[in-house]
């Protein structure tokens, strides 16, 4: 067994990055406080090829050394928009025709095991210590959970966005003709 060397891989740079066509995908973090667990949600959305991450509330922005630190680069190939609040984030998703779920623990959620993502949908990811904000879940059509089997009620912000944008890549990869 070896290692593949970075150019083995045969990944991207960031100019042919963002000419490739993205999953229908938009990531939504609703008052992020870590700059850490934000750059971790830009290198996933890399991974699988998000169309964007929209940073809301106290979310902190792009250019920052610590997201970028975490990041590694994918606060740059990652398109962002930042919005005041999330429910603005949300009402212009609304008007773009996407269909909005959240990512929180919530009577009648979902478990992301029977989730079939739809096209065209956005994720609301909550701050790290109060979840989802109440006064966003109206804009949401569903809840979606990660199932748990373990003492603790929750998952990191940013390992359950990437369970979850896993989650995604795997329902709608075939979009982008993923070999």
């Amino acid at each position: 067994m070896r290692k593949l060397t970075t150019s083995e891989l045969n990944r991207l740079n960031v100019t042919d990055y963002h000419k490739v066509k993205k999953i229908p995908i938009i990531i939504i973090l609703d008052n992020i406080r870590s700059m850490e667990n934000v750059g971790s949600f830009f290198r996933t959305a890399d991974a699988f090829r998000i169309e964007a991450i929209y940073l809301c509330g106290i979310t902190a922005c792009p250019p920052h050394r610590e997201i970028h630190k975490t990041a590694l680069g994918a606060d740059e190939s990652v398109d962002w928009k930042y919005f005041k609040t999330t429910s603005e984030a949300c009402e212009s998703l609304r008007v773009a025709e996407y269909r909005i779920f959240a990512v929180e623990q919530v009577e009648n959620s979902i478990m992301l095991d029977d989730f079939k993502a739809p096209e065209k949908s956005a994720y609301i990811f909550g701050n790290e210590v109060d979840g989802v904000d109440d006064s966003v879940l109206k804009f949401c059509e569903q809840a979606i959970e990660i199932p748990q089997k373990g003492t603790k009620h929750s998952l990191n912000v940013s390992v359950s966005g990437g369970i979850v944008m896993y989650h995604l890549f795997q329902n709608l990869s075939y979009i982008i003709d993923i070999q």
